[in-house]
């Protein structure tokens, strides 16, 4: 019979052969490994003694120890993926998991730049041809701060306009089109990137790929530059999300462009943008 320490042992193993991200399996592995200890403290080592008043208290004993919603509601999605995990295994014949709700609590609005702002931020980093190329394909593209990271030279075609993003642990690798603005920013950054072997895209002026960490670090330095308060690298990403949906781009389009899992992810923005006229056109909007 398996202990529960067996169970997380056979779950992490399981997450691992189905290539979850790394971060992903760190996740759920902290989160099963506190549902654990407070089982364990209540004299329940097998899964089969645990009901779903024993996942109940843990979550109330969360939320007592004042975690917000939003982790405890995290917390239930890990609980709830580890029993579904042994009842496939036959570990256990019913899923006590399967009546926690999660805690209700409400989603912080996506923060969107104004034109004004997005412009200040471009101005500001004007000088720096490398770090400007960086925020024209964030801004531009709308893909994510690791799959950037990602990018080969020879993932870009200024002939054709179009930029491979590279699967970046969990994420979709798809192709997405390049407006004027950001082919222009890439093309005169190239002749300025330092000469190495490596196939990044942006790399150091020694010539090492340039790590999420820097580039975080250097839009964080030209955001206060720009004088925009609150804003973060990921806020680029949901600056072109919102503003392909004003203009008119159907929501299937952005939401694949964009690489979300769930075409509900892109209609969440909907309700906080204006003007989204239906009409579905496929030409993107410029930032």
């Amino acid at each position: 019979m398996s202990s529960l320490r067996d169970a997380h042992q056979q779950f992490i193993d399981h997450l691992k052969g189905k290539s979850r991200a790394s971060a992903t399996i760190l996740a759920y592995g902290k989160d099963i490994d506190q549902l654990i200890k407070h089982l364990q403290e209540a004299g329940k080592n097998n899964p089969l003694e645990v009901a779903t008043e024993d996942l109940q208290s843990f979550m109330d004993k969360l939320l007592k120890e004042n975690y917000t919603a939003k982790s405890i509601s995290r917390k239930t999605n890990s609980t709830k993926t580890f029993f579904k995990f042994l009842k496939s295994q036959g570990l256990i014949k019913d899923d006590p998991a399967t009546a926690l709700e999660h805690p209700k609590f409400e989603n912080k609005p996506p923060r969107i730049l104004s034109r004004l702002e997005y412009r200040a931020l471009r101005d500001a980093a004007r000088a720096d041809v490398r770090m400007l190329a960086v925020i024209e394909l964030l801004l531009q593209t709308g893909v994510r701060i690791g799959e950037l990271a990602k990018v080969r030279v020879e993932d870009v075609d200024l002939q054709e306009l179009t930029v491979h993003v590279p699967p970046f642990e969990d994420t979709r690798e798809r192709m997405i089109p390049l407006n004027k603005g950001a082919a222009e920013a890439v093309k005169n950054y190239l002749p300025q990137r330092a000469k190495s072997p490596n196939h990044a895209l942006f790399v150091t002026k020694t010539g090492r790929a340039l790590l999420i960490r820097n580039i975080r670090t250097a839009i964080d330095r030209y955001f206060r530059i720009a004088g925009i308060k609150e804003a973060k690298v990921n806020d680029l990403r949901h600056t072109w999300v919102a503003f392909q949906l004003q203009s008119g781009v159907s929501l299937l389009t952005v939401s694949k462009l964009a690489g979300h899992k769930r075409l509900s992810t892109t209609e969440r923005y909907l309700q906080f943008i204006q003007g989204h006229n239906g009409e579905g056109k496929v030409k993107l909007e410029e930032l």
